[in-house]
This record gives C-alpha cells, structure tokens and sequence, in this order.
C-alpha cells in the first residue's frame, strides 16, 4: 500500500470508530508495523488533521474534521452502488428516488478512471421477487418526525386482528425484504415496541416533541435492543 493511501486509510479508520483506536489495532487492520502508525500518525497531526490521544492510549479524529467530498476507492464506489441499488427497489419512494440520484451525482462527480465502478460495479443488489407490503402511513413524513423529534398517534392492527390505539415516539424506521417496522417508544406500554407500517391502519403526525432529544431516546431504543440480546442496524 502506497503511503499516501495508509495516512488516508488511517483517518478513514478513526472516522469511523465513536471509540479510541490503538495504534496496535490500526497495524493489524492495514497490515503493516505500529512502528509506522506512530510514524503515520504523528506526520498526520503534523499536517494539521485532529487527531488526539497518544501511544499506548489510542487515537481519536475530532468530529468537526472533514476531507474533500468523494476522495473514494473503487470498493467504497461499489459499496456505495450497492447499498443505493438496495434502496432504489425495497426503499419507500422518496427514498427510492433519492438512491437513484445518488448513483447518478456519484457517477458525474468521481474522476473520470472511477466511473467505470459506479456505472459498470462488479456487484449487484437482486430485484426483489416480492413486493413490500403496503405502508399505512406516509414514511417521509415518519421520517421526518424522527428527525425532528415528534410523536405519532396511530392505530393498530396486531397479528389477532385487534385494533388499539397509541401515540408513540418513533426513533428508526427499519426496512425488511416484504415488511417497514417503526421501532418507538409506545405511551400505552410505557416500552419500547415494533410496528409493521402495514398494519398501521391511521397515523396522526402531531406537533408535540418527545420529552427527551432524538439522539437520546435512540440510545435508549439500543440499549433496549442489547439487553434483549437483539442485533442492531450496523453490527
């Protein structure tokens, strides 16, 4: 590996972790001698980038740090294809339709010698055969309801059939190959829950906030989901 790629793959490899990195972890990643991490690392920070911490105690890249957009490598070009073309056919439709822009700007920006990767990738999602079931409620609008922190009040169709009402406080909406889940907190369980949007039968986005920050109520929702011994999104 060229040195100017290890210094990018270095701080790719610190962006990515919310924890700090040994410089013994970087070496077994990038395959070489934490010899040359220290060395990497300290030309790195003598570059200006944020970098902090020391030998022995691990290293951290601060959050407000940022490269020039698309400095991609062909991999992370065909990641990138990939997870849009999953989009584009099991997303909801703004999503869809945001995932086939993507390809589309990526494809314009990239240098010319990357285009290839993004117009012709060597991977590929498969169509679904299925088609997902039908939301119940419009799923930008959920969407934006988690970003900006508001409750839902919804009525619910359970696997017997049984309606009930709840207003819950969305925190991640999941995508499965046939079925959307809301995962939320539910006012009437005082717990958290998993909603299928197609048994949601009526969705009422309200203007009242959730008393805590979205962040924090999905750290909650994570929590929840390891005690449970369940896998979360990323893992």
């Amino acid at each position: 590996m060229r040195r100017a790629d290890r210094l990018f793959q270095i701080i790719q490899i610190l962006r990515r972790s919310t924890r700090p990195i040994t410089a013994s972890q970087i070496a077994e990643e990038l395959e070489t001698s934490r010899r040359s991490v220290y060395r990497d690392i300290a030309d790195l920070i003598g570059q200006r980038v944020p970098i902090r911490g020391e030998a022995g105690l691990g290293y951290v890249l601060d959050r407000d740090y940022d490269m020039p957009p698309l400095m991609l490598t062909p991999d992370e070009l065909e990641a990138a294809v990939l997870g849009a073309q999953w989009v584009a056919d099991k997303g909801d439709a703004v999503l869809a339709a945001a995932a086939r822009d993507l390809i589309a700007k990526i494809a314009t920006m990239v240098p010319e010698r990357l285009r290839p990767f993004v117009s012709e990738p060597s991977v590929g999602a498969p169509l679904a055969r299925t088609a997902t079931a039908a939301d119940g409620l419009d799923i930008a609008r959920a969407r934006a309801a988690i970003r900006k922190g508001r409750k839902i009040r919804i009525r619910y169709r359970d696997e017997q059939d049984k309606e009930s009402e709840r207003v819950v406080w969305p925190t991640m909406i999941g995508y499965a190959e046939t079925v959307r889940l809301i995962a939320a907190w539910c006012e009437l369980r005082q717990d958290f829950r998993h909603f299928r949007t197609d048994r949601i039968t009526m969705a009422d986005f309200l203007d009242e906030r959730f008393s805590c920050r979205p962040a924090e109520l999905r750290s909650r929702w994570k929590r929840h989901m390891q005690a449970q011994g369940l896998r979360l999104p990323g893992d």
